[in-house]
Formats: structure tokens, sequence, C-alpha cells
């Protein structure tokens, strides 16, 4: 900060240059950008009858416009300004007319130069899909440039501006059948605009002579990570007709380096700081980034500043973090990852935006603290997601890797609606490849600086055809060469080799022992890169909000409206297998709670066997994390930020010291998810009936060995007296504290599988197992207290003692945290664990934490409730 003050005098004209009218757009000094992100209007084109260049000057007077925030798509508009309203509510976003959105709409904002910059440029990062671009009464880019929503334009407007007002006029154009455009796949219905509009943020950058632009850091380790070597980079730009002369000064690491630059008119010179040349980039020690379960996500900071004479022209910074990505293969020839040289599991779900892409920084930030929260590692986005950087940045700060690429959108003819190869999808003549080389590079360079992208992905179901691919690669090996690349997340084999992951389902219901038994498909070997047990009913509270009573229950073509399309449109897979295991639900309310327990009981298995088994099974992404508005499949919480029993399933599964039950061979594995040994422990088996009498108990001395995990003992087969039993896991440490438990309900009658018969997306099911005998358990009401309140600097935590005062197992109690004035559920929450089960005699403590601002105005209140209440 310091060094940012040294040069505070020198760039302080910088900030008058760009002051503005308290109505209009504020101007931001210390990053010499200003974002245009207030003020603008938004009105359809085809009601106005006035061009570019009328709108674009002082004299147009708008019709029927609406005022906006910027990005913004053109629903999202419509939507704020109260023209459409509840729109995710039964099927009232069909209703929604799509013909005024075949049509262009008008962007208009307005910002006041009290002084002109010598240099002013403008940024658009992203607009869906084509614009012409007015300024001041004149077109300064056309449709035929500005076209797909991953390509970032700036505009040199410094002969187009003028002191006092001036007016930006945008002209979006909707996305066409064949267009590369933001998809949703089979996930839920398209926005009935397509998302057309501004997606993501405008920028008004000011410099004087010399600009800089694309900084960049890359690290190297060495093997023993006690050192590491730093090579920084920034481009620099004279934008003037005579040549400039100056110095490129970084900070970095408390130290400040500096090289000479000398550049001709227009032109732009690539600057480079490396360790050989500066030894100071090599810091013995470094503080690393790593995985949260790994370690701590260090940030490190670098300031580029370009100066001339003493006078600075323009500054660019960056965070990044010192880490290294690499791979390693199993011996079937399956790819995993490693970070520091460390392997890792991989643990995540597939992560998408909002319909309308409207995220926040805050609705990133809950939504990433739900995935440290289950103590997964990674989300994965088919397509490059996000309205702003902001949740690439909340990664790197929480420690949450990304993977990032294309979408299946554009590979598949009923999405993309044009011909697509089978090998290759709709990226096919040269023009295309073209502009999705450039959009390739754009998204590259936008997004390089995240330590928390570990892998760039060429293709999701499908590859790029080999001239599109060595477009990639050769923009890889000139941008960023510090990650892995992957030419699709299925199992192709392209120009570089095999992927070395697979896509191969499921999709929909299967059983927990799939994950164990399948040896074919999505069992627990390889990477599979995205898969999961297929519908995740939400909870009670969420339903209602979604529908209206009359369609709550039962089941019916508004719940299937609210699911995915194709062959997801359905529950029928789902109700199936509830019923069959769980019984008839009676009521939508019963029938929600026995959802709970089943997304449960299907989650849990799928994330533990791909952790029991490592490393031949390298990593699983959960299909999906979340959901882009309120729906019934594929959801570890929901649109309204609930989490569902799911979440609790995935997140007792990724416990970093872990017992875990394989539904296969009857055995117990313990897993250590941490780089440290942990030995001394001891594992706790008991089986109880369903009268909760204890049939079996055995205690085994283990040591966890670091990132690494062993089968520990095989439980005998045995007729424990009861059609439904119950296997209790507890680990202690060397000090005999607990660690970690778990319970598993499990049936005398066993799931069976049709394995013969497996496709994509399911295993079918030949007979199932039996969960009815949970419905007739005796009895049991637990008691629950708040023992604790401590708060933090943002949040609240509750300590929660449960107990269980019957000589009968309290099965399945969850714990809610609730508004007393309404009774909903505060939301976002994060507990420490739920839906848990209370031995007899049982207590358990829990802790809860939620943010201030969403304790504000609300009395909290604790409601504890077990399955056999």
């Amino acid at each position: 900060m310091n060094y940012l003050r040294k040069f505070f005098w020198s760039v302080l004209f910088l900030g008058s240059v760009l002051a503005f009218s308290s109505c209009s757009q504020q101007a931001s000094v210390k990053h010499f950008e200003k974002a245009l992100k207030n003020n603008w209007t938004v009105f359809n084109a085809n009601r106005v009858q006035a061009n570019g260049a009328q709108i674009s000057s002082e004299n147009f007077k708008g019709q029927t416009a609406y005022p906006a925030t910027v990005p913004a798509t053109v629903l999202h508009v419509l939507v704020e300004n109260g023209v459409y309203k509840n729109i995710f509510r039964d099927m009232n976003l069909k209703k929604i007319p799509v013909e005024q959105f075949h049509s262009p709409w008008w962007y208009r904002t307005t910002f006041t130069l009290n002084r002109l910059p010598q240099t002013l440029l403008l940024r658009f990062n992203g607009i869906n899909y084509r614009a012409d671009i007015w300024l001041n009464g004149k077109k300064i880019a056309s449709k035929n440039k500005i076209v797909n929503p991953f390509r970032q334009f700036t505009l040199n407007i410094s002969k187009a501006v003028k002191e006092g007002k001036n007016i930006l006029a945008v002209k979006v154009y909707p996305p066409q059948p064949g267009d590369f455009t933001i998809g949703f796949v089979d996930w839920n219905p398209p926005a009935p605009d397509q998302n057309m509009g501004i997606i993501r943020g405008v920028y008004l950058e000011a410099c004087t002579e010399t600009g800089l632009s694309e900084p960049f850091v890359v690290s190297t380790l060495s093997s023993d990570l006690s050192e590491a070597k730093l090579t920084a980079s920034v481009r620099v730009t004279n934008y003037t007709r005579v040549e400039q002369f100056g110095k490129v000064f970084l900070k970095i690491n408390g130290e400040t380096f500096s090289r000479p630059v000398t550049l001709i008119s227009g032109e732009t010179k690539t600057v480079v700081f490396s360790p050989e040349e500066f030894p100071g980039l090599i810091i013995k020690h470094p503080k690393l980034w790593w995985p949260h379960t790994l370690g701590t996500p260090y940030l490190y900071h670098a300031v580029f500043t370009f100066s001339n004479a003493g006078k600075v022209s323009d500054q660019k910074q960056t965070a990044f973090g010192i880490r290294t990505v690499s791979d390693f293969y199993t011996r079937k020839g399956f790819r995993g990852f490693k970070i520091n040289g460390k392997k890792i599991l991989i643990r995540g779900g597939g992560w998408v935006d909002k319909l309308l892409l409207n995220d926040t920084p805050q609705s990133y930030r809950n939504q990433l603290e739900y995935v440290k929260n289950m103590n997964l590692n990674t989300i994965r986005l088919e397509g490059f997601w996000g309205n702003s950087p902001e949740i690439y940045s909340l990664c790197d700060s929480l420690g949450i890797m990304i993977m990032a690429g294309w979408s299946c959108q554009w590979e598949w003819e009923n999405l993309v609606k044009k011909k697509c190869d089978p090998k290759y999808g709709g990226i096919l003549t040269p023009s295309e490849m073209d502009m999705m080389s450039d959009a390739w590079k754009d998204q590259i360079v936008w997004l390089r600086n995240h330590p928390s992208i570990f892998a760039w992905l060429g293709g999701s179901d499908k590859m790029p055809k080999p001239e599109l691919e060595k477009k990639y690669l050769n923009i890889l090996k000139q941008y960023d060469s510090t990650r892995v690349y992957l030419p699709s997340a299925k199992e192709w084999t392209s120009t570089v080799g095999p992927s070395a992951v697979k896509m191969r389902g499921p999709y929909a219901y299967v059983p927990p022992v799939y994950w164990f038994q399948d040896t074919l498909y999505g069992g627990a070997y390889g990477f599979n890169t995205e898969t999961g047990p297929g519908a995740q009913i939400p909870p009670l509270q969420s339903i209602k909000k979604m529908l209206s009573p009359q369609n709550q229950w039962p089941v019916d073509s508004v719940w299937n409206y609210h699911c995915g399309r194709h062959a997801f449109s359905k529950l029928n897979r789902y109700i199936k297998a509830l019923e069959e295991r769980y019984g008839k639900p009676s009521s939508l309310a019963d029938f929600t709670k026995k959802a709970q327990v089943l997304n449960y009981e299907l989650m849990r298995p799928m994330f533990e066997a791909f952790s029991a088994y490592r490393y031949k099974a390298t990593g699983v992404i959960q299909w999906m994390l979340n959901s882009s508005w309120p729906e019934m499949y594929w959801q570890l919480y929901d649109y309204y930020l609930n989490p569902n029993g799911a979440y609790y399933g995935a997140q007792k599964a990724s416990q970093p010291y872990h017992p875990v039950y394989d539904y296969a061979q009857h055995s117990i594995y313990v897993v250590n998810d941490r780089l440290n040994d942990k030995n001394g422990c001891t594992l706790k088996i008991r089986v109880y009936n369903d009268r909760s009498q204890l049939k079996f108990e055995k205690e085994i001395p283990v040591d966890l060995k670091a990132n690494s995990s062993r089968k520990v003992y095989t439980l005998p087969e045995k007729n424990w007296g009861s059609t439904v039993y119950f296997l209790d896991l507890r680990l202690f440490n060397a000090k005999k504290q607990e660690i970690d438990n778990n319970f598993y309900w499990l049936s005398a009658k066993k799931d069976i599988l049709n394995y013969k018969k497996s496709n994509w997306y399911e295993t079918p099911t030949i007979q199932y197992a039996d969960f009815k005998a949970l419905n007739r358990l005796p009895k049991v009401k637990p008691e629950a207290s708040i023992v604790k309140k401590a708060a933090g600097k943002n949040d609240m935590i509750f300590t929660v003692r449960l107990k269980n005062n019957s000589p009968y197992i309290a099965f399945f109690v969850h714990a809610d945290m609730v508004n007393k004035t309404n009774g909903q559920t505060i939301l976002p929450v994060f507990w420490s664990d739920n839906d848990v089960s209370l031995l007899p005699g049982e207590t358990r403590l829990l802790t809860v934490r939620i943010h201030h601002r969403d304790l504000k105005n609300k009395e909290p209140e604790l409601v504890v409730k077990a399955y056999n209440e």
C-alpha cells in the first residue's frame, strides 16, 4: 500500500479527468477504470422510430424504457421492472411471450467527462449475441465484429468522446439458430429471451500516452516446495503517434523491479520479468495456494505500473497464487490430478449460473461457502460461467478448485440448431473455428491468474476438430501453459492423446451398491466428470415456494416442468424407488420427508465409493451442485439455497477422517483425506436391529496414512434379526476423542441391478432394498437446545445439543433454524452436520453458522424432528 501512496499525486490528475456528476457514473481513481454499471435504460428496438445516431444523441426521448443495472439480460430487466412477476412459480415461465425477444433491444447510458483523457478505452466483457455500438451519434463498432458472448472487446474511444455528457447506445441482437450462445442443455427450460443482453461488465479505462493490459504471473516450484520462481509479464501499448520511453515497474512480495521500454507509435510489447534477470523473483519457503481440504489458499499480489519521467501513465494489479498443477495416470489409464505435487481426489459438483444470469457477489459467496461446508474441493463449469470474475476470485480465496471449459450446448444439433459432427460437435467451418479460438483466447487471458482453475476443457461431450484444437493449443502455449488441458470431459482421443476421463453416467436413480459394484460405467474408478443418482427433491418449504397449492400434490405435469428435459423430464424413476424402498407417501409432507432420507441415502455412497477406492478412482463431479431455477433434479441445495438430504450426505461422505461402508463387499474402509498421517486411532463398529438392540460390536486399532484409504474389516454376513438393521461406525483419535461418525440403515433385502441393460444415464433395478420398517420404528422425540452463541465478524455461530433420552434409536434427526415469526428456514445456513441418527441415550453437539445479515430482524428458533417422531 505504501507503494500505491507513492504514486498518488502522480495519478490524481487522472481522477479529475474521470470526475463524473453525482447523478451519473462515479469514477474510480485507484484502478484506473470505471464500471459503467448504473443509469442504463433498456427498450425494444422495434418500438422506437429512431436509429443509432439518434438514440445516442441528447435529443432522443425514449419510449417505454426500463431502468437497468448492467450486466443484465433483457428478461432480467423486465422482471426487475415488474413486467413479469413470479416467473419461476408453477409454469409461469412458459407464459412469457418469446416473440418480443426475436428483435433487437437497445441498452443506453450516459457518462460525463469533465476533462478529456489522452486515451480512453471502452471494454465489453460479454454481449449476447451481437451488437452495434454507438457513441455520441457515431457507430464505433458493428454487429459484424461484436459477436459471441465469450468474446471480449476493447475499443479506443479517445476521439469519439467529448467533454461533458457522453451517450452510449448498444443495440443487442438475439442469438440465432447455429449461434454459439449461452445454454442450459437439458438441465432446465431455456430462458425465454435466450439470455440476450449485456451479460458481463462494461468498463471505461483511462490512461495517458501508454497503457497496460493482461498482467500475468506464473510460478514454478521446486520438488520439495521450498522455492518458487516467478515470471511476471504485462502488455504495454503506445496509444500516441510518437515514440514513447519509460519504465514498467513491478511490485511483488514487498520488492520492486523495473524494466525500461521503448515503443514506436501504436506498438504493443509484452514486458517480461524473469527470475533469471531478477533474483528477487525467487522466493524461498513460499506460502502456497492449496485447495482448502489440503491447506491454506494463500494469495499474493502483483502491481504493474508504467511511468515516464516520473509521471504514471497506467497501472494494473492482479492477485495470484503460487502453486503447480500436474496429472498422473492409474494402471487402467485414467487421469488424476496433483496440486503442488500431491495427489488430490477431486470431489465436486457441476455449477450453473442463475437462469437470468443475475448472480451477485453475495449469491456466489453463499453457494461457494456451501461447497466448502460440504468439504467438496471442486466445481466444474460446463461453460465459462460468471457475469463477473467474482466466482473465480472467491474460489481463489476459499480454496475451491475449478474445471472450466466449453459447454455441450454447441455439440448437439437439437441444442445448437445446426448440423453437428458425431465427434466434433458444431464448431466446424473455418470462420466458426476462428471465432471460437478468439473466444477461447479471451477467456484464457481473462481468467489465467486465478489459481483455483486447474484444467481447461476444449469440449464437453465431444472434442474440438484437429484444426481447432491446434488453435486452442497454440493459444495455451502463448498465453497459459500452467494448467492441464483436456480435449473433452468424455473419453475421446484427440491430437494430444486420450482425455483419460470418463462420462458414462449415470444421471438417474441408482442404489448405493452401484458405485462400489459397477466396473463398466459410472462406478468408482477413474475420473467421472459428471454423474449422480438423479433427482433430488427439495424440502417441503421449497416445494411450497415453487408450486401453488393446487399443484403441490399429487405429483403432476407442473412438477415435471420443474424437472430436467428429455430423458429427465419426469420423476417416475425416483418415485418408483422411493415407494419401493420407503413406502407410498400419504401426503406432500410425507413425500418430502421420505425424499430427504432417499436423497441422503443415494448421495453419500457415491462420494464415499470414490474416496474409499482412491486412487483407482481419481475424481467425481456430482451432476449437479446447484440449480439455475427452482427444480426437482440434480442439486445438493436448491435455488432458494435450501440444502436437501443429498447435501448432508455429501458432507458426511467428505469428512477428512472417515469410516466408509462398502455396500458391495460389506467391508469397512477408513479414509484420511489430509496430507499428514493420523495414527493410533480406533474404529468402533456396532450393529443394531430395528428394535435398537445391539447385535454386534467390535473395536479395531487403525492408523490413517496420509491421503489414503484402506480396508480394515469385513462384516460377517448374517441375519441380524430384522428386515432393516443399522450400522454405526465411530472413529476415535489417539486421545480417545471421537473425530467422526457414520450411520447406515441397511436392508436384509438387497438391491439387484441389471448391468446388462445399462445405458448412458441409468442401470435398471431388478430388486429394491426394503426400508418400510423404518415407518414402524418406535416413536422418539429428541431433546434439543441451543447451548452457546458466539458472534463473529460476519456470522453468528450457535452450538446445538441434541439428546436422545429414549431406549430407541432416533432416526434421521433433522435440525432447522427458523425465523420464529413465520417458521421459514433462515438461509443460507451452514451446519457442521445434519440428518443425524442418535443411539439410545446419546448426546450430540452440532454447530450452525448464519450470516449476521441473514439474521437481521429475525428471531432464530431451533426446530428439530426425527423421522420416527
